[in-house]
């Protein structure tokens, strides 16, 4: 007996409920519901259901939606429910996910939802969108609480319930003093053990990792990472504390990063996932796959040119995909080890040269296991020493190109401040086609007179 999906059961059952109107009904379900939840139900939704479900849902419930929705289905649902109701989602966003949103939209279009919002909302995020983006700037919220240094811990418990609703996170508490400079932070534990009348200075660790607001955002996941924290201090040149980065922004950032990252690496564009429509997927893979067809071209061009090697030597065709596969393989392989080094590590020159160099030994090694194994094969199935020897030679001469190429590019790219992944596996492959090729047939054709 086939079992039924949950999820499709629901969505069919929300379907029934929409047309019918049952608002309770349709409430009491999404109670049971958590955001993301909610979001895998509408988006689940065929299309001319998803206005009404919109309309059905609180403010609340619209707020952690949104969340979980990529940038245009966020701007589309926007769109869809209006500029009233908006302006009061708006209002609830975090300002890291609200700075997110609008940076996908129109300059005329995000100015006048800000301009709707409340007058102290609409300061903090025009104060956030000014920041560049991929910063911490961007990243950070003002929702957390602080102390001051001449509290006691009695006072800091006091603010620390009165502004409870309000915290994002109440694990730590940020100790400023009169310039709103941060000296230290106290932890929830801290206050829990300490005496009422204990001073917040004599218990405050004055240990902090703080970072700039100009930050990139990939370096803050690194140090969020390296010490277990689960928020952090933004603070300006000055030392002044002007927000906080949670850990959920963290791994909201990581996720992003590393799905743009495979989609360059894939050479795939802006995101595809399993609801896009066939001609928009199409529409987005298009771009880069007619330039590598282009660049494609010149593989052609250097066989013509070596067409009497070819046809004077039959069996070198045989070899020739193997070799040009086997070299952008070793050049991909190498690229993802570099793209996901970026992420994890600080990498500085003496780190990129010994990188390099390891990478050298691994296609020297893996060039000479190959060339000797094909070698082997090519002279037992042509009978020709020779012809054995130029497809070794090649195969080894053409998999360290290929292993320094996928390194080395990549590590260039990321010197410029350009990001790594756009060396990405496609291209990296094309580009050494093309190296394999000419390196095969020059070789060849060196050693013409003794393969005829």
């Amino acid at each position: 007996m086939a079992h039924k999906d949950p999820e499709n059961g629901i969505a069919t059952a929300l379907i029934h409920i929409l047309k019918e109107g049952k608002r309770e009904t349709f409430h009491e379900i999404m109670k049971e519901l958590k955001p993301f939840d909610i979001a895998n139900q509408y988006e689940n939704l065929p299309v001319k259901h998803r206005p009404l479900f919109l309309e059905f849902l609180t403010l609340d419930e619209l707020t952690g939606l949104l969340r979980h929705l990529s940038q245009d289905d966020q701007l589309r649902a926007l769109r869809t429910i209006g500029p009233a109701r908006s302006t009061d989602i708006l209002d609830l966003m975090k300002n890291d996910d609200l700075a997110f949103l609008l940076s996908g939209l129109p300059q005329k279009e995000a100015d006048a939802l800000i301009a709707e919002m409340k007058q102290e909302e609409m300061d903090i995020i025009r104060q956030i969108m000014n920041y560049p983006p991929k910063t911490a700037g961007r990243a950070m919220t003002n929702r957390f609480v602080w102390i001051h240094k001449s509290y006691s811990v009695e006072r800091a418990v006091k603010k620390l319930k009165s502004y409870a609703a309000l915290a994002e996170y109440l694990n730590y508490l940020y100790v400023l003093d009169d310039d709103k400079k941060v000296i230290g932070v106290a932890s929830y534990r801290d206050l829990l053990l300490a005496e009422p009348e204990a001073q917040i200075e004599d218990i405050m660790s004055r240990n902090i990792v703080k970072v700039g607001v100009m930050t990139k955002q990939e370096e803050v996941a690194k140090i969020i990472g390296r010490y277990d924290f689960v928020s952090m201090p933004v603070t300006d040149d000055e030392g002044v504390l002007l927000g906080i980065i949670t850990v959920d922004d963290v791994l909201d950032i990581v996720v992003r990063e590393a799905n743009e990252d495979i989609e360059m690496l894939l050479a795939s564009g802006k995101a595809i996932d399993f609801r896009t429509k066939p001609l928009v997927a199409a529409r987005r893979r298009l771009p880069w796959l007619i330039l590598l067809l282009f660049i494609g071209l010149v593989s052609g061009s250097i066989i013509s040119r070596f067409e009497a090697t070819l046809e004077a030597v039959v069996a070198l065709a045989f070899f020739m995909p193997m070799i040009a596969g086997m070299t952008g393989n070793t050049g991909t392989q190498s690229l993802a080890v570099v793209v996901r080094g970026l992420v994890s590590e600080d990498l500085d020159t003496k780190k990129m040269l010994k990188l390099i160099f390891r990478e050298l030994l691994v296609g020297i090694i893996i060039g000479i296991v190959c060339s000797i194994v094909i070698s082997i094969i090519a002279y037992i199935w042509q009978g020709s020493f020779v012809l054995g020897l130029v497809v070794g030679v090649s195969l080894l001469i053409t998999l360290i190109i290929g292993t320094l190429a996928g390194t080395i590019i990549p590590l260039v790219l990321h010197k410029f401040n350009v990001d790594p992944a756009v060396a990405s596996g496609p291209l990296i492959t094309t580009i050494n086609d093309i190296l394999s090729l000419l390196i095969y047939f020059g070789i060849a054709t060196m050693f013409i007179s003794k393969l005829m």
